[in-house]
């Protein structure tokens, strides 16, 4: 199977996966708890003495920076995929 069909198949699974769950957001609960808490302890980490809405405000930033970071990391690879890299003579 090549590249080009695989990535069918994960999509056709994604898809059918989804179709069958009735309440998306419970489905995905623990991850994003689980995000949250990671994005909480970084801040508390930062801000050892800092009160809880702080607290939160400092885990937000850290939540849009980590997803600002991936989107970056994204349109590069894209970019790559356009046009590769020069290559050293």
């Amino acid at each position: 199977m090549n590249p080009e069909q695989r990535s069918l198949r994960a999509r056709l699974a994604v898809q059918t996966s989804w179709a069958n769950t009735l309440d998306p957001t419970s489905r995905t609960a623990k991850a994003r708890a689980a995000a949250d808490t990671r994005f909480e302890q970084q801040a508390r980490e930062l801000h050892p003495g800092a009160t809880d809405e702080q607290i939160a405000r400092v885990a937000g930033h850290l939540r849009s920076a980590h997803y600002s970071r991936m989107a970056l990391a994204s349109a590069k690879a894209r970019a790559a995929k356009v046009r590769p890299a020069p290559q050293a003579a």
